[in-house]
């Protein structure tokens, strides 16, 4: 018998197999670009999962998390450009510094709920923002930092670095791969259970024994974990760390992503990443407001599909999986003797 559970499985082989021939698939049928674009999608989708984990499993949206992932940024610029660090330290720096100041603004910010929390989280976004641009010497300001990138590793004569296009790719599918696998696994235990208790209701929550604070707090940590290693891995594959990248409009698109991909679905913010960066790679190399494109699917998507692209399709599937066992049922009964 077919179960949503079996195709949504089979789906998945088949993307994940999709991403591991992409290198060599792509290239073959499309322009070689494309793979870029798809370690790119692979980099804002682990962002957008920070945010989707704070809303969809937490009942937390916010509109800050930029906040995280310029620390990351700037942990590996700062790192490589100024204090010579290697490849490993850098990139240790960088999700260090994003988890360290998530522990900091999350000490405060939890504390409030609803559009205070929303509030907040953008208040401390352009805080840093302003600090980034006014201390140019260190940030450079708007004009960022380059940097030149060092190898992963060395071995002998093997070396491995985001130089070669390959190697990149696959370093950004198995990071991005083991957060969304971590992420997965603390959906799934008693954490992420206590987690959405909080979120359907915090009063029936701190009844039966939840440290609704000390739950929101750590939520808030692991999620400014993942977009500080999204962040670290963007600068690693731009070369480059800009103090626009703390501005809280960058929150607010990631917001819409997940929002039209599903809320509080794990492939949510990946389609919604998807759709978006496709349609800006598509049309915008022929017209300059491609935004407004992405604003009318949005509104679409919200009216039409309320728990996004993914609900959608759960939803259809579980009605087809329905019709089909229904079906299989009234002609097993037809061919009884």
């Amino acid at each position: 018998m077919i179960t949503p559970h079996i195709i949504s499985r089979a789906m998945l082989s088949a993307f994940v197999a999709f991403l591991i021939a992409a290198p060599w698939l792509i290239p073959a049928i499309l322009n070689g670009f494309w793979v870029s674009v798809i370690a790119e999608i692979m980099i804002w989708s682990l962002f957008a999962a920070s945010v989707n984990l704070l809303f969809g499993y937490v009942g937390l949206l916010s509109f800050g998390q930029a906040l995280y992932f310029g620390f990351g940024m700037y942990g590996v610029a700062i790192g490589i450009a100024t204090l010579g660090l290697s490849f490993w330290p850098a990139f240790g720096l960088g999700v260090f510094a994003a988890v360290a100041i998530a522990l900091i603004s999350g000490i405060f910010a939890v504390r409030l709920t609803w559009h205070y929390f929303a509030i907040i989280t953008v208040v401390f976004s352009l805080i840093f923002y302003f600090l980034a641009v006014s201390v140019k010497p260190l940030t450079g300001g708007d004009d960022g930092i380059n940097f030149t990138l060092p190898p992963v590793f060395s071995i002998g004569d093997v070396t491995g670095s985001f130089s070669d296009a390959n190697f990149q790719y696959f370093f950004i599918l198995a990071t991005v791969s083991l957060c969304f696998f971590l992420m997965h696994r603390v959906i799934q235990s008693p954490l992420g259970k206590a987690l959405v208790a909080i979120r359907d209701n915090d009063v029936r929550a701190a009844l039966i024994g939840l440290n609704v604070y000390q739950l929101r707090l750590i939520a808030f940590v692991m999620a400014g974990f993942l977009a500080g290693v999204s962040g670290a891995l963007f600068a690693f594959f731009g070369r480059y760390a800009s103090a626009l990248y703390f501005f809280y409009n960058v929150s607010c698109e990631l917001v819409l992503w997940w929002i039209v991909g599903g809320v509080g679905t794990l492939f949510g913010p990946i389609v919604g990443t998807t759709l978006f960066i496709v349609i800006r790679e598509l049309v915008s190399t022929h017209w300059e407001h491609h935004a407004l494109i992405v604003g009318v699917m949005a509104i679409l998507v919200v009216i039409l599909a309320p728990k996004g692209l993914v609900g959608l399709w759960n939803e259809g599937l579980v009605r087809w999986c329905a019709r089909a066992e229904a079906t299989s049922a009234r002609t097993d009964l037809q061919t009884e003797p």
